[in-house]
């Protein structure tokens, strides 16, 4: 099965909670999965080539969590064009916010931005709507490990 990376970028702990939830379904369906919570580039450089999920919250700004700061920033400076990349994104945010899921949707733009192949659609999880995430991210991990098997 799949090997695939988990990136997390959280705030409060939310992200970090769907993660591990994600990591139970998607090894339950067979995969090899690991967690990142304080992610390295090194880490994002091995997964390029197998599968990668990224789970990040959104700061009250519209901003990645600084947990994830970072690699975000290095994958922006120092990886560039990354067409065998293949992901999946859950942005967690409060849509009583300007910038809902601000975080989320620049980490997918720049991952569009260098060519990797996103599986599925983003996920957006509205924290003022779903206090408890996992109720809308579970269904999602599920029908994304199928998309795997593609």
């Amino acid at each position: 099965m799949a090997e695939i990376g988990i990136f997390v970028g959280t705030l409060y702990g939310n992200a970090l909670f769907v993660a591990e939830e994600a990591e139970a379904i998607l090894s339950q369906h067979g995969h090899s999965v690991k967690v990142f919570e304080d992610p390295e580039l090194s880490h994002w450089q091995y997964y390029r080539h197998h599968y990668v999920l990224v789970i990040t919250s959104t700061t009250g700004q519209g901003d990645l969590p600084e947990s994830i700061v970072p690699l975000f920033q290095a994958i922006k400076n120092e990886v560039g064009y990354q067409p065998d990349l293949r992901y999946g994104l859950i942005a967690l945010g409060d849509s009583s916010y300007d910038l809902f899921c601000g975080g989320g949707k620049q980490f997918d733009a720049l991952l569009q931005e260098q060519g990797a192949t996103r599986l599925g659609d983003v996920l957006l999880v509205d924290a003022s709507e779903n206090p408890e995430p996992e109720f809308i991210t579970n269904p999602w991990v599920e029908r994304w490990a199928l998309l795997l098997a593609q």
